[in-house]
């Protein structure tokens, strides 16, 4: 039986796919002419902010009310500012200087620049307490372990992101932050208790946030068969019924292991709007027409055949059009302030000085290590970080070397000591605690040169090392000129 052509516009009102190009291709603007309810825009999308807003008005002059997300979270989960590393530093930095006037205003810049961009949904702030340091997909992109702290700085930057008129989306319901699973690639199971977790969730809605994004979590203390993407019990009696959320869910990538293993993308976009969902993200990986067509009529037939009511689906796509015009009509002219954010990285460097010598300022050309480990998907590849290159624009004649795992061999770290003689040397590691192989190159890299200087670009969870320990809280671009600022003394 032919699928009719109300049920696909009805299903298309709540899907956000992705794409390839700096420019909608021909089958995306047939579907936004049919009443595609928005679309993602990741870094394959971006080339800077002028393109951006070429490509949204080309969006919007087939859908006026498109919805644009994207996922810049400021820090290392940076989309407009992916080819040169972010102007601002991330949410755990900002937990770091805890001071949220400052977490207002760096949100409110954010929300000036996407706004200017025509981006009107920003899938931030993260509102993961990151109570387990072993995390490996939201450390730093937490604003912290306490959830106090993160509670009040996640209503913070929902008021600045949203003073600029662009939606602010809480994530990942209802907390991604105590688990040890990647949900890219398996399911996160959190075992305990959640309601400190969903604490900085009732400060978002209480701050009126537009949107709440789903983690793709098994939260057995209110559902242990399902996660909770896929959940009534969560989405509906959670956060609707109970935390009283009345703005639109969206649901974290759809592709994502965590729920289409079981369920296929299809299976799993029907099974997501029929807890509670009203919008599907998707396009993360996977960014063809075959996928957003297949999602789209695998909606449709759920609800002829009866697994989706129709209500339940006509409500999710009213929730969507709710959104589409609150960012329509919340236009702002919020003013930049482009040095908000390097003013926030300076303040979250952290020292710990353990030598009595004077290691610091470094004077002359240094030589410095950076230690790379694999990020998760979430944070792109590309993205620039390290100290290295901020510091060999002030000290110039500074030699960079990155090391990944497989890289950081006896022989190369003694041939790197050899080139290192009679310099100032500068170890950086980021989340050294997490990986063994940093651990053992830094114990071998130190045991030569006690003098050295460490900084950490991950979570600090040591600060025992080297002769004076710097501490960023964040890798992102100004983390690392707020760094090399302090290794020559100009902070």
């Amino acid at each position: 039986m032919p699928l009719s052509g109300d049920l696909l516009r009805l299903a298309d009102a709540v899907l956000f796919p992705g794409f390839t190009g700096h420019m909608p291709p021909d089958w995306l603007r047939r579907r936004l002419g049919e009443g595609l309810a928005g679309v993602v825009l990741f870094s394959r999308n971006i080339a800077d902010p002028a393109q951006v807003a070429r490509l949204t008005a080309a969006l919007r002059a087939e859908n006026p009310s498109v919805l644009v997300g994207t996922d810049e979270e400021s820090g290392e989960v940076t989309r407009l500012e992916v080819a040169a590393g972010s102007s601002r530093p991330g949410a755990y930095a900002l937990g770091a200087v805890d001071d949220v006037a400052l977490t207002e205003a760096l949100a409110r810049d954010l929300g000036a620049e996407l706004a200017a961009a025509g981006v009107t949904l920003d899938f931030a702030p993260s509102a993961d307490v990151n109570s387990n340091p072993d995390n490996p997909v939201i450390g730093l992109r937490a604003f912290g372990a306490d959830p106090a702290l993160v509670s009040r700085h996640t209503g913070a930057f929902v008021r600045g992101l949203q003073s600029a008129g662009v939606a602010a989306c809480a994530k990942h319901f209802p907390g991604h932050g105590d688990t040890s699973v990647d949900s890219h690639h398996g399911v996160p199971v959190v075992a305990d208790g959640i309601e400190d977790a969903l604490l900085p969730f009732r400060e978002a809605i209480k701050e009126g946030v537009r949107a709440v994004m789903t983690g793709h979590l098994l939260v057995p203390s209110y559902d242990a068969e399902l996660p909770a993407t896929l959940s009534p019990k969560v989405l509906t009696g959670l956060l609707r019924e109970e935390l009283g959320f009345e703005g639109m869910i969206i649901t974290d990538g759809i592709e994502m292991a965590a729920v289409s293993g079981t369920y296929g993308i299809g299976g799993a976009s029907a099974r997501a709007i029929a807890a509670g969902a009203d919008a599907i993200c998707v396009g993360g990986e996977r960014a063809d027409e075959a996928t957003a067509a297949g999602i789209r009529d695998a909606i449709a037939t759920a609800v002829t055949q009866g697994l989706l009511p129709e209500e339940r689906l006509a409500d999710a796509a009213r929730r969507v059009r709710e959104l589409a015009s609150w960012a329509a009509s919340s236009g702002s002219q919020a003013p930049r302030d482009g040095s908000v954010g390097l003013a926030a990285a300076r303040r979250a460097i952290r020292i710990t000085r353990r030598s009595t010598a004077p290691v610091l300022p470094l004077t002359s050309a240094a030589s410095v290590v950076e230690l790379a480990p694999e990020m998760n998907l979430a944070i792109d590849r590309n993205t620039p970080w390290g100290v290295g290159r901020p510091l060999a624009r002030l000290l110039p004649g500074t030699v960079v070397t990155r090391l990944a795992v497989g890289d950081s061999t006896g022989s190369a770290l003694e041939r790197l000591l050899g080139e290192a003689a009679g310099r100032p040397l500068v170890i950086v590691v980021r989340d050294v605690h997490r990986h063994a192989w940093q651990e053992q190159a830094l114990r071998h890299l130190l045991s030569a040169r006690p003098d050295a200087v460490v900084v950490e670009m991950g979570l600090p969870e040591r600060s025992d090392l080297g002769a004076v320990h710097i501490a960023t809280y964040g890798s992102a671009r100004v983390c690392g000129q707020a760094a090399a600022e302090v290794l020559t003394g100009r902070s």
